[in-house]
């Protein structure tokens, strides 16, 4: 692990620690942190055990602090919204990710900085959900053809949408993984054990064990390694909440398990260990079977320790580039079938190169 991304990880685990780091070293962390979308999640850290360091470091660590908690503020807002626009659909709608983390309180949302809110609905009520959503004031993003195609034939969600008048982007899922994966997880597991938000008419939030599985799957599958540290942070977050409460990791085994997802799960979890030891050892992997996948996964392991390296200095070296294509291709494999796969990545790389730098680059 690159040293400037240990210091972070190591304030991240353990504040203490900041008080060795002089005003170099703390603009190095800080640059790695700003890379990895950490920062405000440092800051968090550092704050709550009154560990801010003083003078420039401070200013950089309490403006992504004060930015965070009006993110907050935001997905709340939007999470009200978006209960008014779909409960008289009598439907569960579960936030996923980010949304849900704020919402139900949990510690991997301190500091949390957020992009788009995920929801889950049936799919059954796909249409209804859009036709809601855009009488309130969300319009869809994409109107190419062949995205309206990608997104309503392949992915487990609709094209995403954005409210025309603050901006925000909701994303509506009906699954957690594209329709072409590998693997098939059961949506319907995710509805049976959410719970409800209280003072919402029909949002909710995935049990604890379904919330890691989304956070371990959402980790192995994207494949674009610059949030792979926020992510693993996140995950370490939610076991250092819930692994204290009985026989949490056979339940979030079997959860996995149920969705079809345990050999992702498993790696995840290793790479977890990896980067947050204390979070996750590796006897506490054994319910998860993680032994069955160990030779193939100590291959991964170590191509992700070479993609997930957030640089102080912006720039990468090739290593890591060869490191992140081959995850990022990896990770589209698990996702669809290879003559899709080389088409759907031909179309890209076209789009790429005639369109724009204005048209929105937004397509998994």
């Amino acid at each position: 692990m690159p040293p400037d991304v240990a210091t972070l990880v190591a304030l991240l685990s353990a504040p203490d620690t900041a008080e060795h780091l002089d005003e170099a070293a703390w603009s190095r962390v800080i640059a790695v942190a700003r890379n990895a979308n950490l920062l405000g999640k440092l800051a968090a850290r550092l704050d709550a055990a009154n560990r801010l360091p003083p003078g420039n470091p401070s200013r950089h660590l309490v403006g992504a602090l004060m930015l965070s908690r009006r993110q907050r503020q935001s997905v709340t807002w939007e999470a009200v919204q978006i209960d008014d626009a779909l409960a008289d659909l009598n439907i569960p709608v579960v936030l996923l990710k980010g949304a849900a983390y704020a919402m139900a309180r949990h510690a991997s949302a301190d500091g949390r900085l957020f992009g788009d809110i995920d929801i889950l609905v049936p799919r059954a009520s796909l249409d209804q959900v859009e036709m809601h959503l855009m009488v309130s004031g969300w319009t869809a993003i994409k109107q190419d053809a062949y995205d309206q195609r990608y997104y309503r034939q392949w992915m487990h969600e609709i094209p995403p949408m954005m409210h025309v008048r603050r901006g925000t982007v909701i994303d509506v899922h009906h699954t957690i993984l594209p329709l072409t994966a590998r693997y098939r997880p059961n949506p319907e597991r995710i509805f049976d054990a959410a719970i409800p938000l209280p003072g919402y008419r029909c949002m909710m939030t995935p049990s604890p064990e379904d919330l890691i599985v989304h956070s371990c799957c959402h980790l192995v599958h994207e494949g674009e390694v610059d949030n792979a540290l926020r992510d693993m942070h996140d995950i370490a977050c939610l076991l250092e909440s819930n692994t204290g409460s009985g026989d949490f990791l056979h339940r979030l085994a079997a959860a996995a398990s149920d969705h079809d997802l345990s050999e992702p799960v498993a790696l995840a979890l290793r790479l977890v260990n990896r980067f947050f030891p204390d979070a996750c050892t590796m006897e506490q992997l054994e319910p998860f079977g993680a032994k069955r996948w160990e030779r193939a996964h100590n291959a991964l392991l170590r191509r992700y320790m070479r993609a997930i390296h957030p640089s102080s200095e912006g720039s990468i070296p090739l290593g890591t580039a060869i490191a992140r294509q081959l995850v990022y291709v990896r990770a589209h494999r698990l996702r669809m079938p290879m003559g899709m796969l080389t088409r759907h990545l031909a179309r890209k790389a076209w789009m790429h190169l005639t369109e724009s730098p204005k048209t929105d680059a937004r397509m998994e």
